[in-house]
């Protein structure tokens, strides 16, 4: 029976699981075609080909390639991470989850500035519409690194009821922000005309009332997908709406996808790049890790970035030490 290993090929014909496993790779088989008596041309003849005419060249667009610094293959292998070779890149990426979990904790518990607003229903914004929209604009902007997170998010607020644009000419963002000046107020208009469609904000988020939270979350995910308004500030947003318990939302699914940090982390941590086996592969590790599965959104976040973003937490918020010998010890380090 032939064994496919996780790179989606016969074992002995991948050079990197045979190696793993100390298997002999196969033998490179040449092709039977028959070889074409044409001389190959010398470096000289191509470099004085002919260039292409200008309708056959393809334009620069401006790709941007993102690759993540690599700590050293020092022999650390775990299955809940099999894409990782080095006990360095292993250790930071369980030190962020750990961090990711105690910012949920927080915001359950304990919510900091703006986040307690939208928490406490006996706010002076006391209306679900209010609470709503200020977390909208907390995703959207993003809190900033530092001792006053959201000092950008106050200076542009707005009230919904007002219908009033937020002031968000010239604020300084935090580093998820969805902010683009170039695209103006786009994205709040495209939200304001979601919500409107639904009746309320609330409305727009609740869904049906017979849907899980699981459920609420991954429709109201999918229905987001405004200009503009990327993966990584809708996960955000509805993490905060319900961590901070204004709706039954939890996340079943991390929704991997596109280009974003997230994305690009989980596949090189998970070894894997099917979103598929994805979603399965960071399901699989947020239980050993006794995290929720919305912890490796900024967990995996941060440690692509090489920097902690708090999002909101400030300075002073550091991991709990049992989650992070728990997590360590699911990591074999």
């Amino acid at each position: 029976m032939p064994t496919f290993c996780r790179h989606n090929r016969l074992i002995q014909n991948c050079p990197i699981c045979s190696r793993e496993q100390s298997i002999e790779l196969r033998p490179i088989v040449s092709s039977s075609a028959p070889r074409s008596s044409l001389k190959a041309p010398t470096g000289s003849e191509r470099r004085t080909a002919a260039p292409r005419s200008a309708h056959t060249q393809r334009p620069s667009r401006g790709v941007r390639v993102r690759r993540l610094a690599r700590g050293t293959d020092d022999g650390y292998r775990c299955g809940l991470v099999p894409g990782l070779k080095s006990s360095a890149d292993a250790a930071r990426l369980a030190d962020e989850l750990a961090f990711a979990a105690r910012r949920l904790r927080a915001l359950a518990e304990d919510p900091p500035g703006l986040y307690a607003e939208i928490a406490s229903p006996h706010s002076p914004e006391a209306d679900i519409e209010e609470r709503t929209w200020l977390a909208f604009l907390i995703a959207f902007i993003c809190p900033l690194d530092g001792d006053d997170p959201f000092v950008s998010v106050r200076a542009a607020r707005t009230s919904w009821a007002s219908g009033e644009q937020p002031a968000l000419e010239g604020i300084e963002t935090g580093p998820r922000t969805a902010y683009d000046p170039g695209r103006g107020a786009t994205t709040v208009d495209a939200y304001r005309g979601w919500a409107r469609r639904a009746g309320s904000q609330a409305a727009a988020f609740t869904g049906d009332t017979a849907w899980t939270p699981e459920r609420r979350f991954a429709r109201a995910f999918e229905r987001l997908a405004l200009p503009g308004l990327h993966r990584d500030a809708r996960f955000d947003l509805l993490t905060t709406l319900g961590w901070l318990g204004v709706y039954e939302l939890r996340a079943g699914a991390l929704e991997l996808g596109g280009e974003n940090e997230v994305t690009l982390a989980a596949k090189r941590a998970l070894g894997i790049g099917d979103s598929l086996l994805l979603e399965r592969r960071a399901a699989e590790l947020a239980r050993s890790c006794e995290v929720p599965l919305e912890a490796l959104d900024v967990g995996f976040y941060n440690w692509c970035r090489g920097e902690r973003a708090t999002l909101g937490m400030g300075t002073a918020l550091d991991p709990d030490e049992p989650v992070v010998d728990a997590i360590h010890g699911a990591f074999n380090l």
